[in-house]
């Protein structure tokens, strides 16, 4: 039987954390250096930084991530969280993985007192996107960048 275990990012999960963010990266189209890797992951492995991860484990292997973190909601007067990245190696898509990393990240958020979690995706990312229509409620918000 196929056993998936999702946990907090450790230590000594940087090399195989790299080779799924440079795939995260190659899958955006964005450059991927040693520095952007170098500060991500001391980010993520700073215990005061905002920013945290989440690793998936399929039979021993790390075979995906998520990045996540606080985000003040001013309207709400409170903290909700955000989904920073969400990474599944592609030889491990259609094993619900990503949908158990949003089930693990809801706990967190219920923990929290987060009450939501909030991210964006590619429009033209479908296959993350169908994952996205059955786990979550699409908002009618349009994101701008300056």
């Amino acid at each position: 039987m196929n056993t998936t275990f999702i946990r907090s990012i450790k230590l000594n999960d940087k090399e195989d954390w790299q080779k799924l963010y440079h795939g995260y990266a190659d899958f955006y189209k964005v450059e991927m250096t040693q520095t952007i890797l170098n500060t991500v992951w001391s980010w993520l492995t700073d215990e005061q930084h905002e920013l945290n991860g989440l690793i998936c484990e399929f039979e021993e292997k790390i075979v995906a991530f998520a990045h996540y973190r606080r985000m003040p909601s001013p309207l709400r007067g409170k903290d909700i969280g955000f989904l920073d990245d969400l990474f599944v190696s592609p030889e491990f898509r259609g094993l619900k993985i990503g949908e158990q990393i949003i089930s693990k990240l809801k706990t967190i958020s219920t923990n929290k007192g987060w009450g939501l979690v909030r991210w964006i995706t590619r429009s033209d990312n479908l296959r993350a996107k169908s994952l996205y229509d059955r786990v979550s409620n699409k908002t009618n918000w349009e994101v701008y960048e300056l």
